[in-house]
């Protein structure tokens, strides 16, 4: 009797060389490096040595605020930091070189065929510039969406690759913009606050510096509901990013033509059109942002009960103040390594959450048990450093307990009934010592991992 399977249990694959990573990788920084030194050469040609480095240090200025803006956003569920990095060189580097030829190429055509110069820039900026920009900042939200997926989850990952793209893009366009206003002041002689250059940095740094983040930001979205779509609706998935990209190239478009709008054109659809869409969109993902933090708060009780985590965390855990008052406390227990693993161990648990969320709606693939146990995994090496620091979190944010003198007929119901949080009988009676519901320790025995004939739980393979 044979002894072995017929099949091999392991099946080497032979992987081509193009097929590696350290390739692929390595064509990605090339292909970014080269388009970085012609994007660089292009403007300087055209800005001159002191005008790129006037616009240069000028153009620089909003770049820090509107990434951090894009990073607060990120907070509940932190995305890897080579995804931001490789789309602000995708936007300042490759889509600004794509934009730049294709648009000089265009209006030079269209101006040779309708010998009308003026016509032909006129269009180029309202219809040329916003499809071809536009795209080229898609691009780098498509290439995302589809080699990172497990990074790009929902709304909020598809704003802020977007914006992330679109801050390095108006970086590039910036420095070309001001480098050139510069180099006109020194034609004409004008100087202080009333050159080219230091009204072009008022509408382009001061008032408008989201402006091409607020375009590209609906191409996000698209991507981000398609994110949230299950398999089932191809179609969706594939109109959505295109119904976002058409609406980011409107949106450019109408920016573009207002000076076509007469003398206050420009202050019109700014006031009018920019501002309230600013103020929608923002409104619109600091509610996804808030919708996150509840899905943390609704999913992980199911880990409570399973015991991979204690009461008190899915509560620390849904809050962006505990989240960080435990980072503050265990940075000053256990200095910055005590702080970096309560950030992981934070980043983990939001991770498990969503996971559960997506495997719930049938949106998990089929490595959904692989992903969930090392992510549990990790949550379970970082415990003995994060939950002390959770649990004091917790404390210190939980809801003040209620009086038992407000309840006149005994017992301490709260909120959650004569049960504390996610089903943890709460002590009653007029001598029961109030304590915050996050607090209470569980009814149920503690069942650690791996431990053989467990109760079931998500735990289980």
């Amino acid at each position: 009797m044979a002894t072995c399977p017929p099949y091999p249990t392991h099946v080497h694959r032979h992987t081509h060389w193009w097929q590696r990573a350290w390739v692929r990788y390595g064509a990605l920084i090339t292909l970014l490096a080269l388009s970085g030194l012609v994007i660089l050469a292009l403007v300087r040609e055209q800005t001159g040595t002191q005008g790129f480095l006037v616009g240069l240090g000028l153009a620089v200025l909003p770049v820090p605020l509107l990434i951090a803006a894009f990073r607060w956003l990120d907070r509940v569920d932190p995305g890897p930091w080579r995804n931001l990095l490789f789309c602000f060189a995708w936007g300042a580097c490759a889509a600004a070189l794509i934009a730049i030829v294709a648009n000089s190429f265009a209006t030079r055509w269209i101006a040779t065929a309708t010998a009308d110069p003026a016509s032909a820039d006129t269009l180029g900026a309202t219809v040329i510039a916003p499809v071809v920009e536009e795209s080229a900042k898609a691009a780098a939200v498509l290439l995302v969406f589809l080699f990172r997926r497990r990074d790009f989850t929902g709304i909020v990952d598809g704003v802020v690759v977007a914006g992330v793209t679109a801050t390095g893009f108006a970086f590039t366009e910036n420095i070309l913009y001001l480098g050139t206003a510069f180099g006109t002041d020194q034609l004409t002689g004008d100087s202080g606050i009333a050159s080219v250059t230091a009204a072009t940095f008022f509408v382009r740094v001061v008032m408008s510096p989201f402006a091409h983040p607020l375009f590209t930001v609906l191409t996000g979205i698209g991507f981000g509901i398609a994110a949230l779509s299950t398999g089932r609706h191809r179609l969706r998935r594939a109109l959505l990013p295109l119904a976002g990209l058409l609406l980011a190239m409107g949106m450019h478009a109408l920016w573009n033509g207002s000076a076509a709008f007469g003398e206050y054109g420009f202050f019109a659809v700014y006031a009018a059109f920019m501002v309230p869409s600013f103020g929608l969109l923002t409104w619109l993902v600091i509610w996804t942002r808030q919708r996150e933090l509840g899905t943390v708060r609704a999913e992980l009780p199911a880990y409570v009960m399973a015991g991979w985590l204690t009461p008190a965390e899915p509560y620390a855990l849904g809050s962006m103040r505990a989240r960080r008052i435990a980072r503050q406390y265990a940075r000053r227990h256990a200095g910055k390594e005590g702080a970096r693993a309560v950030a992981r161990y934070e980043a983990c648990a939001t991770s498990v959450a969503f996971l559960r969320r997506r495997g719930r709606r049938g949106r998990a693939g089929a490595d959904f048990a692989v992903q969930e146990r090392a992510l549990l995994d990790a949550l379970w090496h970082l415990r003995d450093l994060a939950r002390p620091a959770l649990e004091h979190a917790a404390r210190a944010t939980a809801p003040p307990p209620v009086p038992s003198w407000a309840y006149p007929y005994g017992g301490t119901h709260g909120a959650y009934g004569t049960h504390g949080a996610y089903g943890l009988r709460a002590a009653s009676g007029p001598h029961a010592p109030q304590v915050p519901y996050a607090t209470q320790a569980p009814h149920y025995p503690y069942v650690p991992p791996y431990q053989p004939y467990a109760p079931p739980g998500p735990h289980r393979p």
